[in-house]
């Protein structure tokens, strides 16, 4: 199994907005992930209501280990952040870099992985394949 750098820079390749992390982490990786543990907000014009279409991804959030990581879209910039969460409370929060977040969510799936063989199989075919 793939070190955690390498689980990083199979997340970050071409994403530069919360569209693209939501599409991987709820399509591609969804597989090596747990249900429920990938939340998409999206934001719906009166067109996309009227036409059946789900939106714009606006945020994304990640349950991992002990820690919610979220990325939502503020404007054209994105902003992460992650949440330290006991007992399904949220006891501290702080805003980091994308490239952190990448980190932490990388850690997280890597020890869904190491645990989980349906997992681990399914996350060996992202890191195989790519996004």
């Amino acid at each position: 199994m793939g070190d955690v750098a390498l689980v990083a820079a199979a997340l970050r390749t071409d994403r530069a907005d919360v569209a693209s992390y939501a599409r991987v982490l709820s399509g591609v990786l969804g597989d090596a992930l747990p249900p429920g543990t990938v939340e998409v907000a999206f934001r719906r014009s009166l067109a996309d209501r009227l036409a059946g279409r789900e939106g714009r991804a606006e945020s994304v959030l990640v349950h991992g280990e002990g820690r919610d990581l979220e990325l939502r879209a503020e404007g054209e910039r994105v902003h992460a952040e992650v949440r330290r969460v006991s007992g399904g409370v949220v006891i501290s929060r702080r805003r980091v870099e994308v490239e952190e977040w990448l980190q932490a969510l990388a850690q997280d799936v890597t020890r869904i992985a190491a645990r989980d063989a349906a997992a681990r199989a399914a996350f060996e075919r992202f890191l195989a394949t790519g996004p």
